[in-house]
């Protein structure tokens, strides 16, 4: 199949369709990714990158085609909207640039969801079928961060995302609580797929090396991933300021984002300077060696309805690599690590609940640890494993593109 892929994120930013690209390459498809300049999460254009270009590339066997945008800055409200809308317009108004005839068009639709506005143009232009892959829920999620307050814009919010469903041949959903929501703003329920995450292929397990990798010694709980406002630093840092008297017990964050500042300031305030350690980003090839080294991996989310749908795609990652689970997560993700018997499992923005999840694992032998490690990995085998989905995905696009 001929396949364009459409997404605002694209490597050299790091998202889960850059592995989902290469797999259709990898599958012998033709794909080519639309897709703007990369400036996610710094909101400064990568290295290499500018207002204008490079505007062609090639990524692991696909054409990239790259349009310009507004960086989103330090992610406040006013250079975040300016970021969505001048995606969408340029990607809108230079749609003339992903040439050729295509069998079908994958969007891939974390926020924002204005995504959908060239890729139903394209629809339209290239008469190809839509297969628009839902990752995040507009508009609850702006509601849920804050990002909106005013009623009447959620409402126009809610009638553009109906627009956009309603030009879609087919809607998947990473999270099976999110088909409520896709069925109530208008699509019908045969036309509705569930297809979670995987996680790229070199998440595995690896064995912990002699080099600790600058990481502090003790017990290490790691979380890795956007230091962001949906991601609940207060709780995080309220329960390591909890547990700071158990000198043992180590907080360790790989990642950025547009509240990294602030937990840096936090960290001093509280004065947890011997416990709590911000290392920056690091590749992802390299991330799998740092889950080695820890003895715990954290994933956290805000208490929101919203986010009790989502499965949060370091969950996959997480327990591919074969390591125990604290989930701090109402919902779909709390449910995943509960039912796997992958770790611990605690109600969102409960400081006192995640000290003492972490507290227990602290306590618990290598033994148990590694017999819950080994439950998160049959767990990401049997339900989220990359070869299996990405059948799943190539046989939706078959079927859309009829």
């Amino acid at each position: 199949m001929r396949i364009l892929v459409l997404s605002q994120y694209f490597w050299p930013e790091n998202f889960r369709i850059n592995d989902v690209v290469e797999g259709l390459v990898q599958c012998g498809h033709q794909v080519t990714v639309f897709t703007a300049l990369p400036n996610y999460p710094s909101g400064r254009f990568f290295p290499g990158y500018g207002p204008f270009g490079p505007s062609y590339e090639n990524y692991k066997g696909a054409e990239v085609h790259r349009v310009p945008l507004i960086p989103r800055g330090k992610g406040g409200g006013l250079r975040l909207a300016l970021n969505y809308l001048s995606h969408a317009l340029c990607a809108t108004l230079f749609a003339w640039r992903a040439t050729g005839r295509y069998d079908a068009i994958l969007v891939y639709a974390p926020s924002p969801i204005t995504i959908g506005i060239p890729a139903r143009f394209l629809r339209w232009l290239k008469g190809a079928r839509l297969v628009f892959w839902v990752q995040d829920l507009w508009p609850e999620s702006l509601a849920a961060t804050g990002a909106i307050r005013n009623q009447r814009v959620l409402g126009v919010v809610d009638r553009l995302v109906k627009w956009i469903y309603r030009g879609c041949d087919r809607v998947l959903v990473q999270s099976q609580a999110f088909i409520p929501s896709v069925r109530a703003h208008g699509v019908p329920e045969e036309k509705i797929g569930y297809l979670p995450n995987s996680a790229e292929s070199f998440y595995r397990r690896v064995e912990k090396g002699d080099d600790d990798l600058g990481m502090p010694a003790g017990f290490r709980v790691l979380y890795a991933g956007n230091i962001g406002v949906a991601q609940d630093f207060p709780t995080i840092l309220a329960a390591a300021e909890r547990l700071k008297d158990d000198t043992r017990i180590q907080w360790i964050v790989l990642g950025d984002g547009r509240v990294r500042e602030w937990v840096a300031d936090e960290i001093v305030r509280r004065r947890l300077q011997g416990c709590f350690h911000l290392l920056g980003t690091q590749p992802p090839e390299r991330m799998p060696h740092y889950f080695a080294r820890a003895d715990v991996l954290l994933a956290t989310l805000r208490r929101e309805p919203i986010f009790a749908y989502t499965i949060p795609s370091k969950i996959q990652t997480y327990i591919a690599c074969g390591k125990p689970v604290i989930a701090a997560l109402d919902g779909e993700g709390g449910r995943i690590i509960r039912e796997a018997g992958a770790g611990w499992a605690v109600p969102s923005e409960d400081p006192k609940a995640l000290a003492e999840a972490v507290a227990a694992a602290s306590r618990a032998g290598a033994a148990e640890l590694a017999a819950m490690g080994a439950r998160a990995e049959a767990c990401f085998r049997e339900q989220f494993e990359r070869e299996k989905l990405l059948a799943r995905l190539e046989a939706e696009l078959m079927e859309a593109s009829g």
